[in-house]
């Protein structure tokens, strides 16, 4: 038996269940015109989440300090920890089982319409795959992405958007944590360099 596995369930039920089922809808993302324009001719569909999985700001005590990120990984939700007990919640894909990573971490780097060049490891598991994609909305890597360090020591582990809304609620990624792309934007512009990111 995977014991950190029930651990982490475990807790990932212990801390849904202290978050209040009243919700509140959020502003709309801040974009700007770069984000309109591409956006607007992404070549996926236009998939928004509704119910649990959109963006909601909710009741979520807490002991950590506004700012924090904590990535609900069995109950596929992301939550950016405000001030008064309160979080926005989103609609996460998180990686597979034995993909995923787990721990703490801080945003070492954060950036716009990222590149993405896949990994050895992910072009081991996926074949086909290019060297290198650039950056727009038919990047794996969607709007933006906050990239994981612990210590000076780059994870290889993101926060990032996706150019497949659909899978929204999934465990399927190779590791990283996928949001909407408008999600990811709000994110972007909220959470500040430095923040400590909780991955359950």
């Amino acid at each position: 038996m995977n014991w950190r596995a029930v651990g982490a369930l475990l807790l990932g039920v212990a801390l849904s269940g202290c978050v209040s089922e009243t919700m509140s809808p959020t502003p709309d993302s801040v974009l700007n015109p770069r984000d309109k324009q591409l956006l607007a001719s992404a070549p996926y569909a236009k998939v928004r989440p509704e119910g649990r999985l959109a963006r909601h700001f909710v009741d979520y005590p807490s002991n950590k300090k506004p700012g924090t990120i904590i990535v609900d990984t069995p109950n596929k939700y992301l939550y950016l920890v405000e001030k008064d007990g309160k979080a926005i919640r989103y609609g996460v894909t998180v990686g597979e089982e034995s993909l995923a990573f787990r721990g703490q971490a801080k945003v070492g780097r954060k950036a716009e319409w990222p590149s993405w060049t896949p990994t050895p490891e992910i072009h081991q598991r996926i074949s086909g795959l290019p060297s290198y994609v650039g950056p727009g909305p038919h990047n794996p890597m969607g709007a933006r992405a906050l990239y994981l360090y612990q210590g000076s020591r780059d994870t290889l582990f993101r926060i990032h958007g996706t150019n497949q809304p659909e899978l929204l609620g999934q465990a399927i990624s190779s590791g990283c944590i996928r949001m909407l792309n408008e999600d990811v934007i709000d994110l972007y512009n909220r959470a500040p360099m430095g923040a400590d990111v909780v991955v359950l």
